[in-house]
């Protein structure tokens, strides 16, 4: 059952769609390869996404890689910064940092805010945490507003 914050996400995320094409989808194909899943969100201030340690991300030393945790937070900041803009936007710089390490079998919940937003670029941040309320990383972002027609986007 989806609750009240999912809902009014949803219809936001239908009327941003509406306008950025046949093409576009959401939640992107990315997101839904991670098996993400949306927990809350406060209209255009804050996003919560979970998703399970799943063994297509594991490192060597079975942890997860890096480059998995900062899709993770990409796929925190993606459908955010698109919500806070009211439009397509673009990730213009990603950074993260480690914290600790998270093993398969784990579930990793990002929590994405913005910190401020302009009427061409966002800052959003957020912290990742393992089903142990851990701190697993940080990241902060920029996203560029893309004022797109949806013949644009071919």
């Amino acid at each position: 059952m989806m609750n009240d914050s999912l809902a009014v996400l949803q219809k936001e995320m239908d009327d941003i769609m509406r306008h950025a094409g046949s093409e576009a989808t959401f939640p992107p194909n990315c997101f839904l390869a991670m098996k993400a899943e949306f927990v809350s969100y406060e209209s255009r201030l804050s996003l919560v996404v979970a998703m399970p340690v799943l063994e297509e991300s594991l490192n060597p030393m079975r942890t997860m890689q890096g480059g998995f945790l900062l899709a993770a937070f990409d796929n925190a900041f993606g459908p955010l910064s698109y919500l806070a803009a009211r439009a397509p936007c673009v990730t213009t710089n990603l950074n993260a940092q480690f914290i600790r390490t998270i093993t398969p079998g784990d579930r990793l919940t990002v929590h994405a805010r913005v910190a401020s937003r302009g009427a061409q670029m966002l800052h959003m941040t957020a912290e990742a945490f393992n089903s142990k309320n851990k701190l697993v990383g940080v990241a902060t972002a920029g996203a560029t507003v893309m004022r797109l027609s949806s013949k644009s986007l071919k």
